[in-house]
């Protein structure tokens, strides 16, 4: 099956063995062509939680996509802050903020949306929004194109409109023209798909993650990630299929709670 495993916010330091474990276990079981890791890798940037993520990513041994969350940038070393904000990240994820992946059948575009100077809000810039729109023009019609964030481009309930990223009408209307399909998120730890309204023609849609191994529970919503598997057919039919798993104590695995066809425009 070739799919994607879209997991977020693992924030280690607060990661939860039996939750690792059955996140490792889903992958293996799936084989995913690859992995998307949307921010907040860590809960404070901490040499040895960056170690924890580091072997959780190596285990997987699988592609990944990575990118920085507000929460990988040192809060209370105020010297690193400044001097060296994503010194901690790069030593253990490698030194692109901002990854690229592509295949025959998937595209996916890393921004990092972080601010050092910000405590958690996430801002994308213009260069980041032309940066972006000139890759999505050189995709191929086949290919699923994904754009990956760390804070949210739309909210499902008001408490969280605080937490939207700083810039995201102009880059969503911009991604979008250009042939975005979906935007990839997590940072408020609730998982949902909505479609974006942006006045265009196309079709787009936001997949929010929820968390995917860490004690840092919403409410009542469990760990979870999903899988997205593309259907795309050149000069037919353009969809996706986007699956909620979350885990479930009990059995110390993930199942399926969700299925979302998300139609594409070509």
């Amino acid at each position: 099956m070739s799919c994607i495993l879209h997991i977020s916010d693992t924030h280690f330091g607060t990661e939860q063995a039996p939750v690792v474990d059955a996140v490792l276990k889903l992958a293996h079981d799936l084989r995913p062509e690859l992995v998307v890791l949307s921010g907040d890798v860590t809960q404070r940037a901490r040499r040895g939680q960056f170690a924890g993520a580091r072997a959780f990513l190596s285990r997987l041994g699988l592609p990944t996509l990575v990118i920085p969350g507000n929460h990988d940038i040192p809060l209370f070393n105020v010297a690193a802050r400044l001097f060296s904000p994503y010194g901690g990240y790069r030593r253990a994820m490698g030194d692109e903020l901002e990854p690229v992946f592509s295949n025959e059948r998937v595209l996916a575009i890393g921004v990092n949306t972080t601010r050092p100077s910000r405590h958690k809000n996430g801002e994308v810039s213009r260069g980041q929004i032309e940066r972006v729109c000139a890759r999505l023009r050189q995709a191929r019609p086949d290919q699923l194109r994904m754009v990956v964030v760390h804070q949210p481009v739309r909210a499902i309930v008001e408490s969280d409109m605080g937490n939207l990223l700083i810039g995201r009408d102009a880059a969503v209307a911009a991604w979008v023209d250009a042939g975005m399909d979906v935007v990839l998120g997590g940072h408020i730890h609730l998982p949902y798909v909505m479609p974006l309204q942006t006045g265009s023609a196309r079709r787009a849609w936001a997949v929010q993650a929820g968390t995917a191994v860490s004690s840092r529970l919403r409410g009542a919503i469990p760990n979870s990630v999903n899988v997205i598997e593309p259907q795309l057919q050149e000069g037919g039919s353009a969809n996706c299929r986007v699956q909620r798993w979350d885990y479930d104590a009990s059995g110390k695995a993930f199942a399926t709670v969700g299925n979302t066809v998300l139609e594409l425009s070509r």
